[in-house]
């Protein structure tokens, strides 16, 4: 059944020519405040993907710190002189580390070097928090010299830095030292050389475990921290929710890759190595050195949530992998019985004690040895990404007994596939409601056609049942699978049919979110990086820019002549926020020409003098945000004159404005 202007609005105005005069009135029923609008309403998704954890968001600049990628231990790692692979080291989780002994000659050196990803990003004059466990196992002290390197300069000198360490102690021990750029550069490396006090060859043995190398100018300043521009780029959208750690990376591509939550808490250096699904999912992008370090884990991502002021959204695996890769192969997945999926459900109990358990619980207490005492007072908890069909209803209904049995007041988010329509599409949502989730998690990666023919997608959703979770979508055009300017303004005009039915659409969060610019794997992305420096996508700023001008309540906002389904015209959706007494009012114009368009605030007789406005161009269609040019389309603050209760004005082709006037 259709619903009600109070609740939807329209979006409206067909953009072919025709023998009479369009008329571009939007009308918003001041007086009809509507539909809440959930905190959680626009956020983030994050993946490890695209390199976007490690050598991505995750802070640190050494790959394979502590010897555990396979086959190769030494992936990652030039190695000379006399070292050897041990494997009997303090953590017996990541029990390889390196022995560096004696050269064998005076003119002769041992040494350790790391290429990290796709090189070491260092800046000039900043400062950098070199770290190794090590020990002398016959406790004569050796020094480490510890360089930053140029391996491919024309200076006399590959090192611009070295520093001194000495290594004294005959058990493992923890060592540190700040070391301080003197250049900027996108490629360095990070070398280590076993010396004697006169820079000669050592002639020593020490034993070197978890190489690590971080910027002490990290986001808020954590140890074991996050990249301080990606992470504030995240702070600057305003997210109301963050979703993690994924993503198919959830499932894993076997059992033993699937990822688990627990093996990423604790103390860092003996967090297990996991092999990252992503490394081989497709040959055209092939990576054999992506794995997964879980330095970044769910203390750190529960942690980052707080700080970014957003909803923390765990995803946790059901009991099965991927299915795309694994088809209908019952004895890949865990059985279906509560014996087989006993230890998943466990997972899920034991993560909602580690989120907001009491200090005296066995999680509650590794999280306040972690840090952070207090509860995170996690209310979401998504089961399963992606999956479909029996295989997933029959394990889902485990997890959702059990979770309503323990714990109530979680929110329980299921999927309905990866289909955005069609059979799976149907049923899923059938076995969703049957089950009574509390949201089903949507996602769709589609072009322009799809996105033009879903204006109005959830106009027509019952309003009874679960509610709506669009977890991931980015639009692309054909051939044209990267963030140009042209999918970006169809994401904002279909972002007014989420806006317009937030009674039932409570989170969306486009995805991927973040990819290296030599490390991907998936486009469009969100925000694109190298070593040094990041780039906010066009999609980044339509997302941004209703995040920021979300609102309390929906308001109904009907344009006079209706936009046809497929086609390009006038969409727009309305919204008042209670905290400031403003109406926000947003008007999307898909075609190539300007519209003149008249906003009447019905039921108001006179408004202030002025409305602010904040544009983005979009009419450079193949226009893209990049490295080189990270702001060749970006948000263009402004006002407008209001006359009574009307604004009259003209959005040009191809582009997103928001309207913002004081009641």
């Amino acid at each position: 059944m259709k619903i009600n202007s109070l609740l939807a609005g329209v979006a409206l105005m067909a953009t072919s020519f025709t023998g009479y005069a369009q008329d571009n009135t939007v009308t918003i029923q001041t007086k009809k405040i509507g539909a809440d609008i959930q905190p959680t309403m626009y956020g983030v998704f994050f993946e490890d993907i695209n390199f976007g954890a490690d050598g991505g968001l995750y802070a640190e600049l050494v790959k394979n710190r502590s010897f555990e990628f396979a086959p190769d231990h030494f992936m990652g790692w030039k190695m000379f002189g006399n070292v050897t692979l041990q494997n009997d080291g303090p953590f017996d989780k990541n029990p390889h580390y390196v022995r560096l002994g004696c050269a064998g000659h005076g003119d002769l050196w041992t040494g350790i070097q790391n290429e990290g990803f796709f090189g070491i990003g260092l800046k000039k004059n900043a400062e950098y928090r070199f770290s190794v466990w090590a020990r002398v196992p016959d406790g004569n002290p050796v020094t480490l010299m510890v360089q930053f390197i140029d391996q491919n300069t024309m200076n006399d000198a590959q090192q611009f830095e070295s520093r001194d360490l000495v290594i004294d102690s005959k058990e493992w021990k923890k060592y540190t030292m700040v070391m301080k750029s003197n250049r900027t550069i996108a490629k360095a490396n990070l070398r280590i050389f076993l010396s004697n006090p006169q820079h000669r060859s050592g002639t020593g043995t020490v034993d070197l475990e978890h190489v690590s190398l971080f910027p002490t100018d990290t986001w808020m300043g954590h140890e074991n921290g996050m990249r301080k521009d990606l992470a504030q780029a995240l702070y600057d959208m305003r997210p109301g929710v963050f979703r993690f750690p994924g993503g198919c990376i959830v499932e894993g591509t076997n059992m033993e890759t699937r990822y688990q939550w627990k093996h990423t808490v604790g103390p860092v250096e003996n967090r297990p190595l996991n092999k990252n699904r992503w490394e081989s999912t497709f040959i055209h992008r092939y990576y054999p050195d992506y794995f997964q370090s879980y330095g970044l884990g769910f203390y750190e991502y529960f942690l980052l949530s707080e700080e970014l002021g957003a909803a923390p959204l765990p995803v946790l695996n059901v009991g099965m992998v991927c299915q795309y890769q694994n088809n209908n192969n019952e004895k890949a997945h865990a059985a279906c019985n509560a014996e087989g999926l006993k230890p998943f459900i466990d997972d899920a109990l034991d993560l909602i004690e580690f989120a907001n358990g009491s200090t005296d619980t066995k999680w509650g207490k590794l999280r306040a040895e972690m840090g952070h005492p207090a509860p995170f007072n996690m209310k979401y908890l998504g089961i399963g990404n992606e999956q479909w069909d029996k295989f997933y209803f029959d394990r889902l209904k485990f997890f959702v007994e059990a979770i309503r049995k323990a714990h109530p007041e979680i929110l329980i988010i299921g999927s309905s596939g990866p289909n955005s329509e069609g059979k799976m599409f149907d049923i899923g949502w059938e076995d969703m409601k049957k089950q009574k989730v509390d949201l089903v998690d949507e996602h769709f990666y589609r072009n322009i056609d799809w996105f033009k023919k879903s204006m109005n997608r959830y106009d027509d959703y019952d309003r009874t049942g679960p509610k709506v979770f669009a977890g991931e979508y980015a639009c692309h055009d054909q051939g044209k699978k990267w963030n140009h300017a042209g999918a970006s303004i169809y994401e904002a005009a279909f972002m007014t049919t989420l806006e317009r039915n937030a009674d039932v659409v409570h989170m969306a969060t486009y995805a991927p979110l973040f990819a290296h610019v030599e490390g991907w794997q998936w486009r469009p992305d969100l925000i694109w990086f190298d070593n040094l420096n990041s780039v906010k996508t066009v999609s980044y700023y339509v997302q941004q820019m209703y995040a920021k001008n979300m609102g309390t309540n929906v308001v109904p906002a009907t344009l006079a002549t209706p936009t046809p389904q497929g086609e390009d015209g006038l969409f727009t959706s309305a919204v008042y926020d209670k905290n400031t007494n403003e109406y926000i009012v947003k008007v999307i114009n898909t075609t190539d020409k300007a519209q003149t368009v008249n906003i009447v605030f019905d039921g108001l007789k006179k408004m202030q003098g002025s409305a602010a406005t904040q544009t983005l161009d979009c009419s450079d269609y193949t226009l893209e945000n990049t490295l080189e040019n990270p702001n060749a389309i970006v948000p263009q603050d402004g006002w407008t004159t209001v006359e009574g209760n009307v604004i009259k004005t003209t959005v040009q082709g191809k582009n997103f404005t928001i309207f913002k006037v004081k009641k």
